[in-house]
């Protein structure tokens, strides 16, 4: 073979024009435009064009008067982005929250006490001499809980008062009630009226303080029911003509929404932002479409649903700034 021959493999050819836009930035020439860079993530490629299609299908569910479940893990509260969640809940962009234990009790620390910025690497051993607990680059100090668990003991004592079997979103409402922080999640879910579903609410410092108070106050009556919770949060999907996700993160919260909406045929629209990976066949690293072959999203000749493979903190404020600001 000469060289002659050897440049076909090297350099094939093809007549066959492609359809689609041109890959194109944005141009920073000229007065900068937020929204303008916003929309050049379509033609950007990678997870920017999925961030704009994110974008896009937000705007649908708002079109269409869907409504909107929110979906997220509990360092989404532990991070900056509580306050971006509060904000749609104060203006009225979600209707369903569903989250994990852990939200729950760092919204309520939050609203006496900040959470400080640390250093990944860090230490692990002298932290926990000095008493400080560590989310990533989030430093978290001991009394932050020590002030929660007397917190909560007082909550308790009104909240078992009449009942003595409550269920997790009664729980987050009237918690949310006590608060005075314009930030607190729970605060403006209770404010809203949007309930706040916690399907494994002993799953963190509320678990660990229930059973202290449970062992303390020789209440033994006193606990957590969640099947009505599930009823409620299927048999009112039900009744929805239009369902959108917006998944912000993964594990029990973003399932609990997809199953819950499996009862009435799927999800009409949903967004994924995750980082969990596929190959190893969990939920966390499930995309939407494998959700579509269990009937828990809608499948649809238009794209309605979309992941987007990044960490949150990067990308929901941009999500949300597009779509819903």
């Amino acid at each position: 073979m000469d060289a002659d021959e050897s440049r076909e493999h090297v350099v094939p050819g093809t007549d066959e024009e492609l359809e689609g836009a041109d890959v194109r930035g944005y141009d920073f020439r000229g007065e900068f435009d937020f929204g303008a860079l916003l929309d050049s993530y379509a033609t950007t490629g990678f997870q920017a064009t999925h961030l704009a299609e994110a974008v896009e299908i937000a705007e649908r569910m708002r079109a269409d008067d869907a409504t909107i479940y929110l979906t997220l893990t509990s360092n989404v509260i532990s991070s900056g982005l509580r306050e971006v969640v509060a904000a749609l809940v104060r203006e009225g962009h979600v209707d369903v929250i569903i989250t994990t234990s852990g939200s729950i009790t760092e919204d309520v620390i939050k609203t006496a006490k900040p959470f400080k910025m640390g250093e990944w690497a860090a230490d692990e051993a002298a932290l926990r001499e000095r008493g400080i607990n560590r989310l990533g680059n989030i430093y978290v100090p001991s009394d932050r809980y020590v002030w929660l668990e007397e917190y909560l003991y007082d909550f308790f004592e009104d909240f078992f008062a009449e009942e003595s079997i409550r269920t997790p979103t009664a729980f987050a409402r009237e918690l949310g009630e006590t608060l005075d922080d314009e930030d607190s999640v729970l605060k403006q879910a209770a404010d809203n009226d949007v309930p706040v579903y916690c399907p494994a609410l002993t799953d963190a410092e509320v678990g660990n303080f229930l059973y202290y108070y449970r062992n303390r106050a020789d209440v033994d009556d006193v606990g957590i029911e969640i099947v009505a919770d599930y009823e409620r949060l299927i048999e009112e999907g039900m009744l929805q003509e239009t369902t959108g996700l917006i998944a912000v993160g993964a594990g029990v919260p973003k399932h609990h929404a997809i199953m819950t909406n499996l009862f009435r045929g799927g999800a009409d629209y949903a967004i994924y932002i995750q980082t969990g990976m596929e190959g190893d066949g969990s939920l966390s690293g499930a995309p939407p479409n494998e959700a579509v072959s269990w009937g828990k999203i809608k499948a649809d000749d238009e794209t309605n649903y979309t992941e987007i493979q990044a960490e949150a903190t990067l990308v929901f404020p941009l999500l949300v700034a597009g779509a819903f600001f």
